[in-house]
């Protein structure tokens, strides 16, 4: 009987610890593509800071990297990066992209790959780098150049599996800004914007193969610079892409149309990432300001609640919210975001009232741009200055808890593709929230810094 007793707790000693360590590993987020998981830009950890040490934040490491806008993705004790390095003595932007991974604990450098590419097509001041998040699936990382070539390694040795250059292949038209929109895997399926001729502005492929499985829209325009979407809505799966022309559903499975409503953008400049919440679909641009859809809960189908509008790209002559780069946040029944020139919004989802305005979060300054990771009832906010924000957004206002240095920006405005505009260092690389910490890059370095709580016990 005393056998069977100790046994018996010795047992239970071992289920309450594989309990406790399941619960732990469950805690932990790895954060594999643009805006983590499900590219809702929600961060689920515990154990977190609740606000920030004086003498900031602690870093694990840093490692060197060279130009790119593209943050980091990590998943799986990696953490992937995207840059460029141009030929020495070439005056025609012809370079090498390359791939690097390193070690999430420790930094060091796991292995790299590279690939020639060109950016002579590119609008000149901003030709620095990749722009897309890589994403990781399992034991594939998927990575889209800026100049459209789109590769598939193996996260664990950096293999090239496959390759499409989708110029060559689709006859795609690199946007002046360069291809920013990241890769999206959707079951067996990776789908990417590609802009090519006549009729495949987005393509799926085989995620094992390359091979393609379908393609849709007619791409008689530029394809912007906004990410794709996944989302569940009127009963259905639905791939959401905002283009320069519109905001289309597809059904992700084969590509058909579900359905489309018009927005043109000026300049092409569909940038920031549609969002979704509960019955509402936002997007947000520069010089035409924001579009509220409302979601049909009973068939795949949208209609339009509010449309801003704008006498000028000047903040006392908009309406509404005109995000340039940031991408926007619903919370409950309000709409929240950084405008053209700097000015933080709260504004209502049903009517785009706006209920109040801030200045105290960004420079106020063209083009400023802040990234908004929820974490509970507050948000981690990046903003362009390469400082880390705790704070909540409600309709009363801005709630500004706590904010620290992050990382010095290295990247300039140039003034703007005119030149008339202020020139500034920004810093406009979105960072990854993993496993108790953030990642973030600059053209120089990527560094990695604790978020933990028991760091600053």
């Amino acid at each position: 009987m005393l056998v069977h007793t100790t046994l018996n707790r010795q047992l239970s000693l071992c289920v309450c610890v594989l309990l406790v360590w399941s619960a732990h590993r469950l805690r932990a987020e790895d954060w594999p593509q643009w805006r983590g998981v499900n590219r809702a830009a929600v961060w689920n950890e515990s154990g977190v800071v609740e606000d920030f040490s004086d003498n900031g934040l602690v870093v694990k490491w840093r490692a060197p990297v060279r130009g790119g806008f593209a943050g980091p993705a990590v998943a799986d004790g990696r953490v992937f990066v995207l840059d460029f390095q141009e030929t020495p003595g070439t005056r025609t932007m012809d370079g090498h992209e390359r791939l690097l991974a390193f070690d999430e604990e420790t930094g060091a450098l796991l292995w790299e790959e590279t690939w020639p590419t060109s950016y002579r097509n590119l609008q000149v001041k901003f030709a620095t780098g990749p722009r897309a998040v890589p994403t990781v699936d399992g034991d594939r990382v998927y990575v889209l150049g800026a100049a459209g070539m789109l590769s598939s390694f193996n996260t664990e040795t950096g293999a090239l599996l496959w390759r499409v250059d989708t110029v060559s292949e689709y006859g795609a038209t690199v946007p002046v800004q360069g291809t920013t929109q990241a890769p999206l895997v959707e079951g067996n399926l990776l789908i990417a914007v590609v802009g090519g001729e006549p009729d495949a502005k987005v393509v799926a492929f085989d995620k094992s193969t390359g091979t393609e499985v379908w393609r849709a829209l007619e791409n008689t325009s530029e394809t912007g610079y906004s990410a794709p979407i996944v989302i569940n809505a009127g009963g259905v799966r639905q791939l959401i892409l905002w283009h320069a022309t519109a905001i289309t559903s597809l059904n992700p499975t084969t590509g058909t149309v579900y359905w489309e409503q018009a927005f043109a953008i000026a300049g092409g400049m569909a940038i920031a990432t549609p969002v979704r919440n509960g019955r509402y679909l936002v997007v947000s641009q520069f010089f035409n300001g924001s579009m509220m859809l409302a979601l049909n809960p009973d068939r795949p189908d949208a209609r339009v609640l509010w449309q801003g509008g704008a006498r000028s790209e000047l903040p006392d002559r908009t309406e509404t919210l005109h995000s340039i780069i940031s991408t926007p946040i619903l919370v409950g029944d309000h709409l929240y975001g950084i405008g053209s020139y700097g000015e933080l919004r709260g504004l209502e989802a049903t009517t785009g009232e706006r209920v109040w305005e801030s200045n105290q979060m960004n420079a106020q300054d063209r083009w400023a741009t802040a990234y908004f990771i929820r974490h509970g009832d507050r948000y981690f906010v990046v903003n362009d200055s390469g400082e880390l924000l705790l704070a909540r957004f409600t309709p009363e206002g801005y709630e500004e808890i706590d904010r620290t240095r992050l990382l010095t920006p290295t990247s300039r405005t140039r003034g703007g593709i005119s030149g008339r505009f202020n020139d500034r260092a920004v810093l406009w690389a979105h960072p990854a929230f993993a496993n108790r910490h953030v990642v973030v890059r600059n053209d120089e370095e990527v560094v990695r810094l604790s978020l933990a709580a028991a760091d600053y016990q």
